[in-house]
């Protein structure tokens, strides 16, 4: 067991999230406009057909993990394993279906100096500091996050089906990138309860930098799909540097 000192207190590997909840919303994104925003990591872009990548925004409160309570946002893009290079639409696809692709953290602020240190410093996730108010019991699920008295995003879903099988866990990459080093950490997700539906989101953008960094990649738009989880544990690995 490895452990990691974070502001003091001592961080045992690898990290336990026993309850969290978070509802998302997927996107369709043109490829060359995201490729261009992470192209520092060496990443590139999954594309689920031909020019268009998969970026979700994502809200999860943390309720009880070994960070303690936070409330986190995340700018994600779907991208290929770090070893893959130059893949096409079929083997994306195969990615997606089978666990072989990745998630970038492209964004991550959190409303937490504890979190923000241990993310930083045990994964490279580019966390920063932010304001959040979050509704994660009613049916539409509603939270909004800014920064220095600007707005970053808010985002509302509506209530989908429950998905058979939604308490299957799942591992997949996550990727990180700052200071110049692409990191990758294990991620195992077990969730229960889960909703998902075709649409659902209604999103809506600020005067933040990340904001506009959105809007560069065509949002607000239709989302593709939404999906809520009332009940989500999560184990987070070391990183390691690719």
């Amino acid at each position: 067991m490895t452990t990691h000192e974070i502001l003091g207190k001592q961080v045992a590997m690898p990290v336990q999230i026993r309850k969290a909840t978070a509802f998302m919303a997927m996107y369709s994104v043109p490829t060359a406009a995201a490729q261009g925003l992470i192209d520092p990591t060496g990443l590139e872009i999954l594309q689920f057909r031909p020019g268009r990548g998969l970026c979700g925004l994502v809200f999860v409160d943390y309720v009880d993990g070994d960070l303690g309570p936070y409330n986190e946002f995340g700018v994600v893009f779907m991208v290929r394993d770090h070893r893959t290079r130059g893949g096409s639409v079929p083997a994306d696809l195969r990615a997606l279906a089978t666990g072989g692709a990745g998630a970038l953290i492209h964004q991550l602020p959190v409303d937490g100096d504890f979190t923000l240190a241990a993310g930083r410093g045990i994964w490279g996730f580019p966390k920063v500091l932010a304001d959040f108010t979050a509704d994660h019991a009613s049916d539409v699920k509603h939270a909004s996050v800014g920064q220095d008295g600007r707005l970053i995003v808010d985002l509302r879903v509506k209530k989908g089906l429950r998905v058979p099988g939604g308490s299957t866990g799942t591992t997949m990459q996550a990727y990180s990138h700052i200071d110049a080093i692409t990191r990758c950490t294990s991620w195992e997700m077990n969730p229960s309860g889960v909703r998902t539906r075709l649409g659902g989101a209604e999103v809506t953008l600020g005067t933040h930098p990340i904001a506009d960094e959105l809007r560069s990649l065509g949002l607000p738009r239709r989302a593709l799909m939404t999906t809520a989880i009332p009940d989500l544990k999560m184990t987070f690995g070391d990183a390691t540097v690719v």
